[in-house]
């Protein structure tokens, strides 16, 4: 028997957001190409937190969230429950902003967007806005990112506006985040955890790849690792 994954998409759900409406299609192509029963619950930022039962988490695009607290607090959910995740765009700038007020001790570490007169601002406006930009990826090899690629370079499509400041990039590094992917200029453009049982987040948007009927590598990598999580829950009696 398939085991079902419960999934929470966590992100102000609305039409003018191309992602929200690609993800459901993508979700029904893995049901249909890979026999993965997936069941997504769209959760608003200003209700998200709280993921008891749900067996992944993708924070999606979407920003301003109507909650940066809420987004926040998803992400942190996620990481100390081993629970497994993905966050694409906004999801990869509140996943370091997460990371960086929690383990690495910046409390009133802001991002531009929701703060921009915050003291110190961890994501920042890119130099070169990536609204409908398509560039190149390069992949740092023996990481999660270059296992779900299988390639050390990727063409990925991006929608934002904002970035992380690479004034960080040590500090969360030292701490443990390890940067996967950047662009032609160097700058990070994926980030994930290993000692997490999945957890990736890229500031660009998989979830646009191709016409929607064949999912990018790294959403189903994401969704086998749902499924994955759902079946140990099972046989742990939870």
């Amino acid at each position: 028997m398939t085991q079902t994954a419960t999934i929470a998409v966590v992100g102000d759900r609305s039409d003018g957001v191309r992602s929200h409406v690609r993800i459901p299609m993508l979700f029904e192509r893995l049901a249909e190409r890979d026999g993965l029963e997936l069941d997504a619950y769209w959760i608003p930022t200003d209700a998200a937190g709280d993921l008891t039962g749900f067996d992944a988490v993708w924070l999606v695009p979407g920003s301003p969230y109507r909650s940066e607290a809420g987004a926040v607090e998803t992400v942190r959910a996620a990481r100390e429950n081993g629970i497994p995740f993905l966050g694409t765009c906004a999801g990869f700038q509140h996943a370091l902003l997460e990371f960086a007020r929690n383990v690495c001790g910046l409390g009133g570490i802001g991002h531009a967007e929701n703060a921009p007169d915050a003291e110190e601002r961890l994501i920042v406006p890119l130099a070169c806005s990536l609204v409908g930009h398509e560039g190149a990826v390069h992949i740092t090899p023996d990481t999660l990112a270059a296992r779900v690629l299988g390639a050390a370079r990727s063409v990925e499509r991006y929608h934002c506006s904002y970035g992380l400041d690479a004034r960080h990039l040590d500090t969360l590094a030292a701490n443990g985040v390890v940067f996967s992917g950047f662009d032609d200029d160097g700058d990070a453009r994926i980030a994930e955890l290993p000692e997490h049982p999945f957890f990736l987040a890229t500031l660009f948007q998989p979830e646009l790849a191709g016409d929607g009927t064949r999912p990018h590598p790294i959403v189903r990598a994401f969704a086998l690792a749902a499924v994955e999580h759902a079946k140990l829950s099972v046989h742990s009696g939870h």
